[in-house]
């Protein structure tokens, strides 16, 4: 299976992230300044995160989803993952704020399934401490054992 996930991240937490589900699924994972949307031919599984930006993915990320050419994702598989902060322990405003502006991973999943690519998983967020991290402990290893999810759900 030829798998690419592609990412943006701005202090390093999302490629850590990134490299982590490439490595699961036996794929390669790049930095969405370095992947043109023609390299999207030809593969079977596309798994794209950003972190998380006023709701929005990274303006660097929402450029490449909307320069994705229309169903050039027909008969590929698509996954989408955000970082951001935890809810839990954020003040009764900034919690409502973060409920009603969302994740980037929804809105990811969305313009890829607009591209004809098939949703296989549920979008997914991974947790960062702090403005420029680190990863939340274990967040690493649950983003491999969600990529592997992925996988078996396929079988």
């Amino acid at each position: 299976m030829k798998a690419l996930v592609v990412y943006d991240s701005l202090y390093g937490n999302t490629g850590k992230v990134a490299k982590a589900i490439a490595d699961a699924v036996g794929g390669e994972a790049k930095p969405v300044g370095e992947v043109d949307p023609s390299e999207l031919k030809g593969l079977d599984l596309l798994i794209v995160g950003s972190p998380t930006h006023g709701g929005n993915p990274s303006p660097k990320m929402q450029e490449f989803l909307q320069g994705i050419p229309a169903n050039a994702l027909n008969n590929v598989k698509v996954a989408a993952f955000d970082t951001r902060f935890e809810k839990a322990g954020r003040a009764i405003g900034m919690r409502l704020l973060m409920a009603v502006i969302n994740f980037a991973a929804p809105r990811i999943a969305k313009a890829l399934e607009s591209k004809s690519g098939k949703l296989i998983a549920e979008p997914e967020g991974f947790i960062v401490v702090g403005k420029e991290g680190p990863l939340k402990e274990g967040e690493l290893s649950r983003s491999s054992t969600w990529a592997k999810g992925i996988l078996e759900s396929e079988k």
